[in-house]
């Protein structure tokens, strides 16, 4: 059964290159400022697979995000955010894309049209029935994603989406489908553009929110987070002198000592 890709179609502007600078900067903030607005309507997609992400991590399963092209590169970075910010291991969420690390700066041709590639790149992580497998295309169509998904349906493995096509393939094939609906490009077909920011924006929520649920937050701040340079650690300095009603520079001597905000208080608090 065919769906029209709204990603595919033609935008709304037209003779583009004969816009001043200033005009296209404005239509294509017109169109940006739609994105959240297309995420909110997607809301109880999003709470349904962020609960299903936090009882996984939970239960010592890990989340795998898999794409081509942009949306490849998006679940990667989510993926490579989640330890230096949350201080989780590595492997907690794992992001894979079609072509390999490789294509994260160069295009590999055709990659994404192969629908063996993903789960072969799963079996490398060992992926069970412990993990959460979560498919992003904004087309909704990508071989790559649905041959890896469609394969672990098969194996009671839990798959997720988030797409911006409704009634894609991509869609159907997930069990815990998030579409966001954007609408045509302003440049058309261009889907690194809006699509583009609306899977940034779920990917966002999706971790944050299990991260949250983990217990790496306290109050509202990252307190497993790593001490990877001078700006975080004067983040954590802070942090800790706040908590504990402390000096700077005890502050700091704990922090550096126990490697993070949560070890420091918690050794200070044991101290006294």
């Amino acid at each position: 059964m065919s769906f029209t890709k709204t990603t595919e179609k033609d935008s709304l502007y037209n003779h583009l290159e004969k816009m001043e600078v200033s005009e296209i900067l404005q239509h294509i903030n017109t169109e940006d400022k739609t994105v959240p607005l297309a995420v909110e309507k997607a809301l109880p997609q999003i709470t349904a697979l962020a609960k299903k992400a936090s009882e996984v991590l939970k239960n010592g399963g890990r989340i795998f995000y898999m794409g081509a092209g942009t949306s490849g590169r998006l679940g990667i970075v989510d993926a490579s955010e989640c330890p230096p910010t949350f201080g989780v291991s590595h492997d907690t969420v794992i992001g894979l894309m079609a072509g390999g690390d490789s294509a994260i700066r160069k295009a590999v041709e055709f990659a994404e049209d192969d629908t063996k590639q993903g789960w072969k790149d799963l079996q490398k992580s060992n992926v069970s029935k412990k993990d959460l497998v979560i498919g992003i295309a904004a087309s909704g169509t990508t071989p790559y994603v649905i041959g890896a998904l469609e394969t672990c349906n098969k194996n009671e493995i839990i798959t997720g989406c988030i797409t911006c096509n409704e009634g894609s393939p991509l869609a159907k094939t997930a069990q815990l489908p998030v579409v966001v609906v954007v609408g045509p490009e302003f440049v058309t077909g261009s889907s690194r553009m809006k699509a583009g920011t609306a899977q940034k924006l779920v990917l966002n929520m999706l971790s944050t929110t299990a991260m949250i649920q983990l217990g790496k937050v306290k109050g509202n701040k990252m307190v497993d987070m790593q001490l990877s340079n001078n700006k975080l650690v004067d983040r954590g300095t802070r942090m800790v002198m706040e908590a504990l009603d402390i000096k700077e520079d005890e502050a700091e001597f704990l922090l550096k000592k126990h490697g993070s905000v949560r070890n420091a208080v918690k050794a200070y608090n044991e101290r006294t």
